[in-house]
Parts: C-alpha cells; structure tokens; sequence
C-alpha cells in the first residue's frame, strides 16, 4: 500500500486548497478513502471519507459545507478541496484506507500534508 499527498501549502483565512493523493499497491477502485487531520498538540481525527459505491461521502460536522471530498477511480486518486479555510484547519492532512474514523494499521494512512491558515 502506498498513499502519497499533496497540495498543502499556506493560506490566509477564507481562502482555498485541494489536496490530492494518488494511491496505488491495493484496488483502488474498490477502496473506501478518507482524510484525516492532525493539528498541533492534538490526536489525528478524520475528516471525510468516500466510498466507490453510490455512498454518500460523509463529513465532520465542522467541515460540512466548506470541504469536499471526491476521487477519480481511474488515476487512483481522492481530493478534499478546502474552502473558506480557517486558522483552526491548520494540521497536517493525511489520506486513508477507510471510510471512516481512523484506520488500525499505520500503514493505511499516508505521510501527510501540511496545511497552515494565516494571515
């Protein structure tokens, strides 16, 4: 299993940025993905998942309406465009093997991405 991030970088607060991250070494057209946060000081908590079925994605409640998780089955890859982004997103953004919550295995999760909000 190999997941790599991307699209991190520095924003001010109410801007904008889309993550990616390209999966390969398992099926991942039939693979639920998520993202998963980690703020400073704090423990890793998820974010957004998808399912390759018709599922709804589902998100935490914080994010509802601002981020949007969505994948592209045939180049192996899900997103989370952020929006109106506040300094309280500011973590590291990692994608994962699951739909939701947090998975067991280390090796389900990426290295991250960081993101920073502001001004």
């Amino acid at each position: 299993v190999q997941l790599v991030e991307s699209g991190g970088g520095s924003v001010q607060p109410g801007g904008s940025l889309t993550l990616t991250c390209t999966g390969s070494g398992f099926d991942f057209d039939i693979s639920p993905m998520s993202w998963l946060r980690q703020a400073p000081v704090h423990s890793l908590k998820w974010v957004a998942g998808t399912c390759s079925s018709g599922t709804p994605p589902k998100y935490t409640y914080s994010v509802k309406g601002r981020f949007t998780i969505s994948r592209d089955n045939a180049k192996g890859t899900v997103y989370l465009q952020l929006t109106d982004l506040r300094p309280e997103a500011t973590a590291t953004y990692f994608c994962a093997k699951t739909f939701q919550g947090i998975p067991a295995a280390r090796r389900d999760r990426g290295q991250g991405t960081q993101v920073t909000v502001a001004s």
